[in-house]
């Protein structure tokens, strides 16, 4: 795969997003059935039916590359993948709890991973309208109900007014609130799933720390739109995220960041997970 080629992928994988999130909201209006996963976490109708949706869309591309969902109906082992250059890297339903407590903020994640990286990324958030998108090179977009489609710029970390924090006080872990104590005075966002970066991306926010478990198809559609915006989504040691490196699937604890000119070693110094 070259470079070259994520242009013209970008309008066909928002295609199946779109179509992903009305299949979603579809089954939201009619009534869905819950199940439980073996980690215990929640699976939906909803879930299902885009996965599926999903999976013949990019099917559909006729483009070379295995697809790695969470709701596939058997996980991919490590000794399949584990020399994937290019893959899709899907979570159909993202912020599946969202959706159960009848929040808009759930999302439909598309990654294009090359090489342990994303290079092409789309969220889309069908209850809100709004369709996020991105590729290696060609900046970061938001486009509206309307499909009107506009670039988007993470902002300077602000010198003057409050910062925007997607994180909760109350809820804070421990890794987590030492840095928010940091921060003080903030204004905080509760926001859902991948939209938390896409904010970042466009502006609103300006730090998510994110500590606790995390799979990788959570932050590759949205690490390509928040590193095309201008910000990164990083580990504690201000590593950027890779993916598709082990057996594992879970993420490190990571921060998505809206200013790469900040200095964030100097707010992190001396904090648990921080750089030495």
């Amino acid at each position: 795969m070259t470079i070259e080629v994520l242009p013209q992928l970008v309008p066909q994988v928002c295609r199946i997003a779109a179509q992903a999130g009305q299949k979603i909201v579809a089954v939201r209006q009619a009534g869905y059935e819950v199940f439980e996963k073996p980690d215990r976490s929640p699976v939906t109708t909803a879930d299902l039916a885009a996965h599926r949706k999903i999976a013949a869309g990019l099917k559909e591309l006729d483009m070379p590359w295995p697809v790695l969902s969470e709701e596939a109906v058997e996980p991919m082992p490590w000794e399949r993948r584990r020399d994937w250059e290019t893959y899709w890297l899907v979570d159909p339903l993202d912020g599946t709890r969202e959706f159960l407590r009848e929040s808009p903020e759930f999302t439909v994640n598309i990654a294009l991973v090359r090489r342990h990286q994303p290079v092409l990324g789309v969220v889309g958030a069908p209850a809100l309208g709004l369709l996020y998108y991105a590729h290696r090179g060609g900046g970061a977009w938001r486009q509206d109900a309307q499909g009107m489609a506009e670039a988007i710029r993470c902002r300077a970390f602000p010198k003057t007014d409050l910062p925007v924090i997607a994180a909760s006080r109350r809820h804070a872990s421990p890794h987590v609130k030492p840095l928010l104590e940091r921060l003080e005075p903030y204004q905080e966002r509760r926001i859902g799933s991948s939209l938390k970066s896409c904010r970042i991306a466009e502006g609103s926010v300006d730090l998510y720390p994110r500590h606790g478990p995390t799979h990788e198809w959570d932050t590759a559609a949205a690490q390509c739109i928040v590193e095309e915006a201008g910000g990164s989504i990083l580990d504690w040691q201000l590593q950027p995220l890779r993916y598709n490196r082990s057996s594992s699937l879970i993420n490190p604890s990571f921060l998505v960041l809206g200013d790469r000119r900040h200095d964030w070693a100097a707010l992190l110094d001396g904090l648990p997970n921080a750089p030495a």
